[in-house]
């Protein structure tokens, strides 16, 4: 008792509040609220429009705050209700913890502990046995899958990001959304983390009894919402958020300091150099149009090639250089896909462009193909060269 009265005690000087989303789960709703309970009296239910004795049960309750949804509208349309009521109340943090029973709230105390040796605010995951025999096949294959995805789009490994009993720090995570169902818990934390937000595991109990355990999830629709959130969040890490970040970390330092540390004093090797470089070079002749940038630092993340190094690379087709470098792809195409018509430099245009659209874009690739073997070539023995040259006597 003395346990749970040091937790209560934690719960209220840290501001939290633990929010519970249900939708006809009257075999273990009563079981998670006497549980949470015994730490908390700062307790959401938002009833997502049950249709069984879920409102006669929580009648019993007179205690926690009730937000009733007239029908059902999704567990992530309940969870950003219960987070947006948290927030007008000015708590800090919100524990979720799911109303099927597969979550023990006996587990609160060890979130309770990890917010409160943190240094800064930071999102927490359960992490669940997935492993064990009484584990579903499709739920522990859906939660690998689930934490590839989340890894690829913001470089954090995690063991489970599929737990529904979390602890979300209410005032650094976004505060709009666009997703209502299941997929909500994969939006919130991918956002999450694109915020700088600290996402951490922490290993939780997990119960599977197919007796009592009610699930609503559904196979084919959520998991083609999810995958479709994937494909959207996949798209912005390409093309916004790893050229954002480079931007935000280029824009810290002073342009001799960032010269100094990523190529003069990188310790890159000299082919790992060159290969940024002759990415660079290929990407900014290339046709791609409005997307060499973000595809540049994309690529060179994956790659793990010298981000700076490709970008300066990429920007070879630079104003000046612009018409000559499409004239030089023109006459390139026009060996390999041979035209009825010659262009003259001085007549390069948009409109040439177009009618010679694959002497262009075929003579560009090799073109791009070439400069950047031949300049990334002749960056490696340049690089080699200045590694070897003798560092003066001071």
């Amino acid at each position: 008792m003395v346990e749970h009265e040091t937790i209560a005690g934690e719960i209220e000087r840290l501001g939290i509040v633990v929010i519970i989303p249900t939708y006809n789960n009257e075999k273990t709703l009563k079981r998670v609220l006497d549980g949470v309970l015994l730490y908390t009296a700062d307790v959401i239910v938002v009833n997502d429009g049950s249709t069984d004795t879920t409102p006669t049960i929580l009648k019993q309750y007179p205690q926690i705050e009730v937000i009733t949804s007239a029908r059902n509208q999704g567990k992530g349309m309940a969870l950003r209700r219960g987070i947006k009521w948290a927030r007008a109340r000015h708590f800090q943090y919100a524990i979720t913890i799911d109303s099927d029973g597969q979550h023990y709230p006996s587990d609160i105390p060890a979130f309770v502990d990890a917010i409160a040796q943190a240094s800064h605010p930071i999102l927490l995951i359960g992490s669940r046995n997935m492993d064990q025999d009484a584990v579903p096949r499709k739920s522990s294959f859906g939660n690998k899958f689930s934490n590839f995805w989340y890894w690829f789009e913001t470089g954090i490994k995690l063991t489970d990001t599929q737990s529904g009993f979390r602890a979300y720090p209410l005032r650094v995570i976004p505060q709009k959304y666009y997703t209502r169902k299941f997929e909500f818990e994969i939006e919130i934390i991918v956002r999450a983390a694109w915020r700088g937000v600290d996402v951490q595991n922490i290993p939780i109990q997990v119960l599977y009894d197919p007796q009592e355990r009610v699930s609503h999830f559904r196979p084919f629709k959520d998991f083609t919402r999810i995958s479709i959130l994937n494909t959207v969040l996949v798209f912005l890490t390409f093309f916004y958020i790893l050229p954002r970040n480079f931007f935000w970390s280029f824009k810290k330092k002073r342009w001799s300091d960032f010269v100094k540390e990523n190529i003069l004093g990188s310790t890159d090797s000299p082919l790992k150099k060159a290969l940024s470089i002759g990415l660079g070079v290929f990407m900014g002749i290339a046709p791609f149009w409005g997307f060499q940038t973000a595809i540049t630092i994309t690529l060179a993340v994956f790659l793990r090639l010298n981000k700076v190094l490709a970008f300066i690379s990429s920007n070879i087709s630079f104003a000046p250089l612009i018409p000559l470098v499409i004239y030089a792809s023109l006459v390139v195409g026009s060996l390999a896909y041979p035209s009825s018509t010659t262009v003259q430099l001085d007549g390069v245009s948009l409109e040439t462009v177009q009618s010679h659209i694959w002497q262009y874009i075929i003579g560009s690739f090799i073109l791009a193909s070439a400069m950047a073997v031949l300049i990334g070539s002749f960056s490696y023995f340049f690089i080699k060269l200045y590694r070897q040259k003798p560092v003066s006597a001071q």
